[in-house]
């Protein structure tokens, strides 16, 4: 029997819809517009086209959006200037500083001087050591995609075996400790992992979040495992003309499919959510600074 596709896509436009629900009812009841400041420094292609579709979405569901775009040569003086005008805002509730950063800059200063009440990627330190020992804290994006994704599917990962194949601090470790939040029993491995192919064909849920194009390969999962792909790397494509390419995740998608029980896609799967669950953070971080109750689903 195929295995489940898990739609991200059409999970993300799910969240999405809670997201604008909810700040309609923050504006009608209290007044409050959840407001958004994303900080683009230099001129990256990918990082312009995933900030103008931060600042869309952001207005979509009804939120303030605030772009600051400095030069590539802004000094680090410049840019602390700025996040700390954001720190004190009162109408900016989540400060994002899309990464990666010129490489003049110190991404973990630059990082570490947001607010980590604001912080809604959950990169800042605090956030880190709070997720970690189990207290309130902003999440990582895309792990808080990956695991509302399981909730969704499963109902309860209680008591469940799952391994993380992955060590970032945005995706893998985070992840783990989402999981240990939910109970399951997890295992943070990586590419240098001994026995790797075995220790994961234990798992009732596999999060492949390497870096490494089509690393896992069907023989490697438990017949009826949910499979979670965050990799998105792209492959030269011949066949679809000269100079094409394609996107793949870290798991041979085909041959995974054929045992897994459930299994997201890419394109489609784990990255329409992180926008989405980026939306909710700020949501949830508008709540907290007015002292209201957090969004039912929309956080770990």
């Amino acid at each position: 029997m195929p295995a489940t596709i898990i739609d991200g896509k059409a999970f993300a436009a799910k969240v999405r819809a809670q997201v604008a629900d909810h700040v309609t009812r923050l504006k009608d009841a209290h007044g409050i517009t959840p407001g958004l400041a994303v900080v683009l420094v230099g001129e990256d292609p990918a990082s312009q086209v995933y900030v103008r579709s931060k600042g869309k979405q952001t207005v979509e569901v009804g939120m303030k959006s605030v772009e600051h775009k400095l030069d590539a040569e802004t000094s680090e003086a410049d840019l602390l200037a700025v996040i700390d005008q954001l720190n004190n805002d009162p109408e900016i509730h989540g400060i994002l500083v899309q990464l990666p950063l010129p490489k003049h800059l110190d991404e973990d200063l630059v990082i570490n001087s947001i607010a980590p009440e604001k912080d809604v990627d959950g990169f800042h330190i605090s956030n880190v050591g709070l997720l970690g020992t189990g207290q309130k804290s902003m999440v990582p994006c895309t792990p808080l995609g990956c695991l509302m994704m399981l909730r969704d599917h499963h109902g309860s990962i209680s008591g469940m075996d799952a391994v993380v194949i992955g060590r970032s601090n945005i995706v893998g470790k985070p992840m783990a400790q989402l999981l240990l939040g939910d109970s399951c029993t997890v295992t943070i491995a990586h590419s240098r992992t001994k026995d790797l192919a075995e220790l994961v064909r234990r798992a009732d849920i596999v999060v492949a979040a390497v870096g490494r194009p089509q690393m896992v390969p069907g023989d490697w999962i438990k017949p009826g495992a949910t499979v979670i792909d965050v990799g998105i790397n792209r492959l030269d494509a011949p066949e679809r003309g000269e100079g094409k390419t394609r996107l793949v995740g870290d798991v041979d998608y085909d041959s995974c499919a054929a045992v897994a029980g459930a299994i997201t896609p890419v394109p489609g799967g784990v990255g329409p959510m992180t926008i989405a669950c980026l939306l909710a953070n700020t949501v949830t971080a508008c709540c907290r600074a007015n002292g209201l109750d957090e969004p039912e689903g929309l956080t770990a």
